[in-house]
Parts: structure tokens; C-alpha cells; sequence
């Protein structure tokens, strides 16, 4: 058996439509052969920053 190496992105959007992410990634990973990865879509019904303990969308925001 020959395994390929591997790759995990995790991206979460709020004000960027997923269908435009999903193309983006479509586009920039795609390679025609084996292993060019899966897209899975689902919600995230609650985020949370631990370190100021804000919440949804403000917690998506990293500007200082």
C-alpha cells in the first residue's frame, strides 16, 4: 500500500460566500490526479475566542 501525504485546512467564512471559497479551493487545488482532497461544508453554529471571550462574529475578527 502506498500512502499519499496529507493536508488539513479548516476555514471558516461569515461574510465571504462559501460558494466563492469553495470555488477558490476548487481551483487552486486541483491537480487531475488522485488525491486532490474533499470539500465538507457545514455549519458552525457558535464560535467563541478564548482569550477575550468574544462571540460569532467578533470573534472572527483578528484585527488588533
Amino acid at each position: 500500500m502506498t500512502l499519499l501525504p496529507k493536508v488539513k485546512v479548516e476555514v471558516v467564512v461569515s461574510q465571504i460566500p462559501v460558494d466563492e471559497v469553495i470555488e477558490a479551493a476548487k481551483k487552486a487545488l486541483y491537480t487531475g490526479h488522485i488525491g486532490d482532497g474533499k470539500i465538507f461544508v457545514y455549519p458552525v453554529s457558535r464560535v467563541v475566542k478564548v482569550r477575550t471571550g468574544e462571540e460569532d462574529l467578533e470573534a472572527l475578527q483578528d484585527v488588533e
